[in-house]
């Protein structure tokens, strides 16, 4: 076994490019562990903590790029560095066809008189002053960065404010400006709605619901997950909230979060009252009341809200969704895996590489009167001790710090909830695992290769101790996404997976087979 990190000096590169490569080294037949990351002191522990830091990658500054792994031996290390090189070439190539590249913010700007938006992705330390010089250059910034002090946000936002720019972010995953992908984000087509969203995923979903259902979309207007904290004060939402007010293309407008303060949701319900076109709401797990004065639509889904939007758009009545196929279908899914079910298995397992897709099949558990355990459960006595250790009905969002700590995000990386769903095929009383597959932009170019074998194994674990394991699925995604939705779903069928249209229909579909 061998340590070894090479460290490149004066050698930036975004987060998303690093953890591209650093999940294209980790699948190197020979590789324990590996990562690439940028030299700051964060993430020389993150990697200490992985056992890949070595003394030269400890001397690494935080301008310098780090490869660190822990391979079988010296051969494995040089077919990861030619790796890595490719990689590395590939984009220098792609970044050779633009015209001319810029140092800084400053240079760009002054160089590129059409030039109206930044996307900062640099260690959270310097994301701030980076934002502050676009923002001084009246440039829109989108700020996929984490780790930026609230305090930060708030000068940022109000530097925003004063010049009439967005600031989405800190820590905003998504978004799609003028049909322009950001992010983690999926191609979709255009339409008449337009979206605010303070989350990732959920921005993901409900676009891809929309696009399926012959929809499309103005704008996708991220915040980042603070914006609706009182600290912050909904700066961002209530702006792009005007923005799409303003915007004569967009003619319904859909809102998804997490619900806000009591504080922050009479500023939003304020200015719903103030815009004159049809306004539906998602705030998950908030009370659809709290939202009846202000004259908006509160949907409890997210497919519910996509829906919704559709609907309004086309003139037509709204209704809220249960199942999209046919009744005879659900209960022939329903009938068969139960039939194949022992009396003994009584639990489900969530798997989930979307964030606020885990969260909304927590809250449609909770509504089916399942209690579900979770690393981000609703109520304090359901928050899993040891998130390594699934126990009764358990969701897990496999893309929080805890799982992604020296690794990339699961939407890129697929080794650990691989190695999960393997792991909690062999609890005998786990009935159903639930899964999610996030395509689109940014994210692995093939996930349901990695999911559909580890299914496979999965179910011939439990078939070895004489049981059936039910696998259910949703795909975010649409037939415009680079993987190819309609080969992804094939896969997972192949597998003995049931694919269904929505997170949400996948979730009600889970409950039902686990009813006894």
């Amino acid at each position: 076994m061998v340590v070894y990190n090479k460290v490149n000096e004066n050698a930036y590169y975004d987060s998303v490019t690093l953890m591209v490569i650093s999940s294209k080294i980790s699948v190197v037949e020979g590789v324990r562990h590996a990562a690439v990351m940028m030299g700051t002191d964060h993430n020389k522990e993150i990697m200490k903590g992985s056992n890949i830091l070595s003394a030269e990658g400890e001397k690494a500054s935080a301008s310098d790029m780090i490869i660190g792994l822990e391979a079988d031996n010296d051969d494995v290390i040089k077919e990861v560095l030619a790796v890595v090189d490719e990689e590395l070439q590939s984009k220098t190539t792609s970044d050779d066809d633009v015209k001319t590249k810029f140092r800084t913010i400053d240079m760009a700007a002054k160089r590129i008189g059409q030039l109206n938006l930044a996307v900062i992705s640099v260690p959270g330390k310097y994301a701030k002053n980076e934002a502050m010089k676009a923002l001084n250059n009246d440039l829109n910034v989108l700020m996929f960065s984490d780790n930026v002090s609230i305090e930060e946000e708030v000068e940022l936002k109000e530097k925003a404010l004063e010049k009439g720019l967005l600031m989405m972010g800190p820590d905003c995953g998504t978004a799609i400006l003028n049909g322009v992908a950001l992010g983690f984000a999926n191609k979709v087509s255009k339409g008449k709605i337009g979206i605010v969203g303070a989350s990732g995923t959920g921005i993901q979903e409900v676009t891809t619901i929309i696009d399926k259902n012959n929809s499309g979309i103005t704008q996708a207007l991220g915040t980042g997950g603070r914006d609706l904290k009182e600290a912050v004060g909904g700066k961002m939402m209530l702006m792009e909230l005007e923005a799409l007010k303003m915007d004569s293309a967009t003619e319904v407008i859909l809102i998804v979060s997490k619900p806000p303060s009591e504080v922050i949701m009479k500023k939003i319900i304020a200015a719903i009252k103030d815009i004159d076109k049809p306004v539906v709401t998602c705030f998950l797990g908030g009370d659809p009341s709290l939202v009846d004065e202000s004259g908006a639509l509160a949907m409890e889904t997210l497919e519910d809200a996509a829906h919704a939007a559709v609907d309004l758009a086309n003139g037509k009545e709204v209704s809220k969704i249960t199942f999209t196929i046919p009744t005879s279908q659900v209960e022939e899914y329903v009938r068969k895996e139960k039939e194949q079910l022992k009396d003994s298995q009584t639990y489900i397992r969530g798997l989930f590489s979307g964030g606020t897709l885990c969260y909304e099949s927590i809250l449609i558990m909770k509504k089916k009167e399942f209690n579900t355990y979770s690393n981000v459960a609703l109520e304090g006595k359901y928050v899993l001790e040891n998130p390594d250790v699934s126990k009764e009905n358990t969701m897990l969002d496999m893309g929080e710090d805890y799982f992604t700590e020296g690794l990339p995000h699961p939407m890129l990386d697929t080794r650990l909830r691989v190695a999960r769903i393997k792991e909690e095929a062999k609890d005998e009383k786990v009935a159903v695992l639930l899964l999610d597959l996030v395509l689109g932009y940014g994210v692995h170019e093939d996930p349901a290769g990695d999911i559909a074998p580890a299914v496979k194994e999965a179910k011939r674990i439990a078939e070895q101790n004489g049981r059936y394991l039910s696998v259910v699925a949703s795909i975010c995604g649409t037939d415009k996404d680079p993987q190819n939705i309609e080969e992804q779903e094939e896969k997972l069928k192949e597998a003995g997976i049931i694919v269904m249209p929505s997170n949400a229909q996948a979730t009600r579909l889970a409950s039902l087979i686990l009813e006894k």
